[in-house]
């Protein structure tokens, strides 16, 4: 069944679907904005609070690798509506919890209802335009997912600012009711609905081993990793649950909840998920990490902190038609592309390493930024090109369900490590930097009072921290330069999108 559209009707269409997934990464986020306000009002502490933030991520992405079988159970249309109807119901009840236990059960319903979101949205963008503008819906889909996490910090902050906590809720009934209505009325279902058989002991297990990971990764430096005894059996579960659900899936269940064979089937879908996952930590990682240190070292307004990451943003904007014509039509190979793009996120972490002192100023970032920003439109956009491009139709949506499972863990993974780096880094340079301060050195007085000790205290913790925070940046500049002698193992995207077999 053909569910290519044309002319305004499409445009219509992209609307409505591109609604639930911006509304999904903007709350996904936004909620760490208004914690402390949440924490007030709920009077609840703040490890009760953070699982407003942790039980949500946790759900999302349990369901995202099952989204694929519930588009085939249910139809895409029916799913798509009924996930971004409720999303939009617990957004609201989440707004209207008086107490934090409410609040985190209704986030953990409303990440059930959000995992599916942006890959059931990339799969129907993929599948509205036609094959040879596959490039287009995927700079479309990109930008949503760059535009999310840059908007939030700035919304939560005006919400919190001028209205209240629980606003930051109730902004997202108007993108779900357009998101609704549209897909309802307009969205073409791909094929009818499937009885499929219920891989419970899949759910189970992928619902076990995915939470665990993801509860290991957003609490281990909280809890100091290993020294938590709640970290070391959220590993233990996470290995276990995972390795467990591999082996049930390819060789113990009839039907299997997830299709792992389609990583044998496709090569560019392993590395893809790989690059992914790395696409996602530079980019994400620099969104987290920048933020802190601005704010934190230089004493930056959020409000200037939220300028100086949309010019991470701009070329995003600008350069999505441009990279999307280029690898669309053929004219140059997508990685090619994706290399120059890894290289350009290696310049701009080490730029970013080079310019991070206490001392910068807004405008020592800017240049960094707006080449790092570059290189984000030359990953994502070639990259969803290349598997949606090598993986048949019905493969497809599968291919798109890990990759936006690894865009989400590697947000996740990013923001473990580098968090961790920067406090333990931070010890580091602390004891570098005060085994420097003796008595031999002139700027000490011969008798240090009680002030002098205490700035100076303040000076040398100031220092580390900034040392800390250029550490992420060099490791992010490390990571990119790895990353580059993988995309050859990818294969080509046809030269004829146009003509791109349905068939394996």
């Amino acid at each position: 069944m053909s569910t290519v559209e044309y002319g305004l009707r499409r445009w219509i269409i992209v609307l409505g679907v591109l609604c639930a997934p911006l509304m999904e990464t903007i709350d996904s986020s936004i909620i760490n904005i208004a914690l402390p306000n949440i924490q007030g009002n709920l009077g609840a502490t703040l490890d009760e609070a953070a699982w407003a933030v942790t039980g949500y991520l946790m759900a999302n992405v349990i369901v995202i690798p099952l989204t694929p079988w519930l588009q085939e159970r249910f139809g895409r249309r029916q799913y798509f509506v009924a996930t971004t109807i409720g999303f939009t119901i617990a957004s609201v009840l989440c707004g209207f919890s008086t107490n934090i236990a409410a609040l985190v059960g209704l986030r953990i319903l409303q990440g059930l209802f959000g995992g599916g979101l942006i890959a059931t949205a990339q799969s129907a963008l993929r599948d509205t335009f036609p094959a040879e503008e596959v490039a287009l819906s995927q700079g479309v889909f990109v930008l949503i997912i760059v535009v999310g996490p840059i908007l939030a910090p700035v919304l939560g902050g005006a919400i919190v600012d001028n209205l209240s906590g629980p606003w930051i809720f109730f902004v997202n009934v108007v993108p779900g009711v357009i998101s609704s209505v549209i897909v309802a009325t307009m969205l073409q279902n791909p094929s009818k609905p499937k009885r499929l058989r219920v891989d419970g002991a899949g759910i189970a297990l992928l619902a076990v081993g995915v939470g665990s990971l993801q509860y290991f990764l957003d609490e281990g430096e909280r809890n100091d990793w290993f020294a938590s005894q709640s970290i070391d059996v959220a590993a233990l579960l996470a290995a276990c649950g995972l390795l467990s659900f591999v082996i049930w899936e390819l060789y113990g269940a009839r039907e299997p909840i997830v299709d792992l064979r389609i990583f044998a089937k496709y090569r560019s879908v392993p590395i893809g998920l790989i690059l992914a996952m790395g696409t996602s930590a530079s980019f994400f990682g620099t969104t987290l990490v920048l933020p802190q240190f601005v704010q934190t070292i230089l004493g930056f307004t959020a409000f200037e902190s939220g300028q100086l990451q949309l010019f991470r943003a701009l070329p995003v904007f600008f350069m999505v038609p441009v990279v999307a014509g280029f690898v669309g039509t053929g004219r140059v190979d997508a990685r090619i592309m994706i290399s120059a793009g890894w290289l350009l996120t290696a310049w701009s972490s080490f730029a970013l390493f080079a310019q991070i002192t206490s001392t910068s100023g807004f405008d020592r970032f800017i240049v960094p930024l707006l080449v790092g920003g570059a290189g984000s439109a030359m990953l994502a956009i070639p990259l969803l090109v290349i598997i949606q491009g090598t993986t048949s139709a019905s493969d497809g949506p599968k291919a798109s369900a890990f990759i936006t499972l690894a865009f989400q863990l590697g947000g996740s993974v990013a923001g473990a490590i580098l968090v961790t780096i920067v406090d333990r880094r931070a010890a580091f340079h602390v004891d570098a930097l005060a085994a420097a301060v003796t008595l031999g050195r002139t700027p000490i007085p011969p008798l240090p009072t009680r002030e002098w000790l205490t700035t100076t205290e303040r000076l040398v913790a100031q220092q580390a921290q900034t040392m800390a925070f250029a550490d992420t940046a060099f490791v992010v500049g490390v990571m990119a330069l790895v990353l580059v002698f993988l995309v050859p193992l990818l294969k080509r995207q046809p030269k004829d999108m146009a003509n791109v077999s349905l068939e394996a």
